[in-house]
């Protein structure tokens, strides 16, 4: 299985829903979590490029869907984060509708990644988001973020707590340690990452024309 460079992934572009994404073709792999979750900081460390996702004092600044692409045909999403209560309640709905049209309607959508605070793990938007993946059958990843504020004991508990309750959703929900401060988890999230968009099929335009 061939290793992609993630540190030559590049900005494509920002779209406020999926009708203005590109073809839907290929193989994305997207990012989701709580607003305060980490999702900046994590791309830009996955990538090894400090402004490649920006990084905001305010959380939910990321309030349209980015497309970046790691190698032709594969692309990794930064989605709109939920949850924060700061943001006028037609905005939170906009973005929750479009978040919500991506996740059931894109064709090349094969991985999903959340991320949650690792003090604050499986929120009801996480839930929801997890619920949602695995009935539209896409594998998730999810990422407890910021691992270095945790001593390492309480770190694996919480671990051990997060994996036991992500049994209940009975899909394909792998749960990972992740720190963009200590680098922990990065080289498990690019084998994730690596492992999709190698192995899966990319979807091809017209694809429901042929079945």
């Amino acid at each position: 299985m061939s290793e992609l460079n993630y540190h030559v992934t590049h900005f494509v572009m920002s779209a406020p829903d999926i009708r203005h994404l590109p073809a839907d073709t290929g193989i994305e792999v997207a990012f989701a979590g709580r607003s305060n979750a980490g999702k900046s900081s994590a791309l830009n460390t996955l990538t090894n490029q400090k402004g490649l996702a920006r990084t905001s004092k305010t959380p939910g600044r990321t309030q349209l869907i980015n497309l970046f692409e790691v190698k032709e045909g594969k692309r990794l999403v930064d989605l709109p984060g939920y949850g924060y209560a700061e943001v006028p309640e037609e905005m939170k709905l906009k973005w929750q509708r479009a978040l919500g049209e991506y996740l059931q309607k894109r064709q090349a959508l094969k991985g999903l990644v959340i991320l949650m605070d690792i003090r604050h793990p499986l929120k009801d938007l996480d839930r929801q988001m997890i619920q949602w993946s695995v009935e539209s059958g896409i594998p998730v990843l999810l990422l407890l973020t910021k691992a270095d504020k945790l001593a390492s004991g309480a770190r694996k508990a919480q671990l051990n707590v997060v994996r036991e309750a992500a049994l209940e959703f009975v899909g394909d929900v792998q749960v990972e340690l992740f720190s963009s401060l200590k680098k922990i988890g990065v080289d498990k999230v690019r084998q994730k990452l690596d492992s999709w968009f190698n192995t899966l099929e990319p979807a091809v335009e017209d694809q429901d024309a042929e079945e």
